[in-house]
């Protein structure tokens, strides 16, 4: 539950915190304080950290979603692939 704070819970403030950042500083903002993290992150944890919680999370996929799933971002991508070898070619001939 929401701690209380005079008229406004703690959550409340904290929301409308956010949006007075986001307006006064815009996008980049937090663009550059995400690239900042990641690089922190980066040289404590190093390369072995985002091997790790890249096969965690992509064994909770394959539990949750199943072998169906990966069959059929396959297909999804192999139609994409085969979409833009069409492309290439048709522009190939026009020039």
């Amino acid at each position: 539950m929401a701690e209380e704070k005079g008229n406004i819970t703690v959550q409340e403030a904290g929301r409308m915190g956010g949006q007075k950042v986001a307006r006064e500083r815009g996008h980049e903002f937090y663009e550059e304080i995400g690239r900042m993290g990641g690089e922190k992150v980066a040289r404590e944890r190093g390369h072995e950290f985002y091997e790790e919680i890249g096969r965690m999370g992509g064994e909770k996929v394959a539990r949750e979603r199943g072998h169906e799933f990966y069959e059929e971002i396959g297909q999804k991508g192999g139609q994409r692939v085969r979409e833009l070898i069409e492309e290439g070619k048709q522009v190939e001939e026009e020039s």
